[in-house]
């Protein structure tokens, strides 16, 4: 069986992109399997996604030509193993149903995850994380401890060496220090179709509106509050009768699918950033 990888990359559009990309792979031997691109007008990028089968070379062999090769379209590039599970810490509050979903896909094979650790301001699901024999963290937090608090769920991040960090109905606020530091990596699940009803208790937001549809959206972290980079949404329909409690209920499903999407995707690959939006390959 052929090393598998995942090649993304986005750089100024331009023709003769793919050519190239699929040139570079086949003269070392590389046989793709899977590959997607998509041109965005609006901003004159290119993006591509890529995954091959290549034993010629090892995988940094292939990360030192592949820089020489990306410098001369200006390409911002990564390459991965395919099959490597992405090492992930999830942060939850009192709010257990999206944690409980992602460690039931994970352990049915469903997620390309190694779960490392759960890191939460509260003690109720520590013996959840037992069952699925994961490290729990108990990292209470109030406005005097904010700042050791997220010293200390950063360092659970770097020493379980985590790529993604999901927050799974984390109901904290990260600095701004702490989103810079976890750009790119740290998904939240938040419990509105945004751009609509951003921050407290959208669902009290959405009742006083009688909206006839409810959402979830998961998103990047970014220090903007629940303006960051959408990964995927969903809704579900609701009508004058339901109260905030049968939002909230209704809610619990699309959130858990929304955000197991969203991390599927990204622990597969497939999300590009584009400036404030992205690229998703499914």
């Amino acid at each position: 069986m052929q090393h598998a990888y995942i090649l993304t990359l986005s750089c100024p559009d331009r023709t003769g992109i793919v050519h190239a990309v699929s040139g570079f792979l086949l003269e070392r031997g590389g046989n793709i399997e899977e590959a997607a691109q998509y041109n965005d007008p609006d901003t004159g990028l290119f993006f591509m996604r890529v995954q091959f089968g290549c034993d010629q070379l090892t995988h940094e062999d292939l990360k030192l030509q592949l820089k020489l090769f990306a410098d001369t379209f200006s390409m911002d590039w990564q390459l991965q193993a395919a099959r490597e599970p992405m090492r992930t810490v999830i942060c939850v509050s009192k709010e257990g149903h999206c944690l409980n979903d992602l460690l039931f896909r994970w352990k049915s094979g469903l997620l390309r995850l190694d779960i490392a650790a759960i890191v939460s301001n509260h003690r109720d699901f520590y013996q959840l994380a037992a069952s699925y024999n994961v490290p729990f963290h108990h990292v209470p937090v109030t406005a005097a401890t904010k700042a050791q608090a997220e010293a200390r769920l950063y360092e659970v991040v770097e020493a379980e060496r985590a790529e993604l960090v999901v927050l799974a109905r984390y109901m904290q606020i990260l600095s701004d220090d702490l989103c810079r530091k976890l750009a790119g990596r740290a998904i939240n699940i938040h419990h509105s179709f945004l751009p609509s009803f951003k921050g407290a208790k959208p669902y009290y937001q959405a009742h006083d509106r009688g909206v006839k549809l409810i959402g979830a959206t998961a998103h990047y972290v970014t220090a903007d509050l629940d303006e960051g980079p959408i990964i995927e949404q969903d809704v579900a329909r609701v009508d004058h009768a339901h109260t905030v409690e049968d939002l909230t209920a209704v809610g619990r499903d699309t959130e858990s699918q929304v955000l197991a999407r969203a991390v599927k995707w990204h622990s597969e690959h497939r999300v590009l950033l584009n400036g404030h939006k992205t690229v998703i390959f499914k």
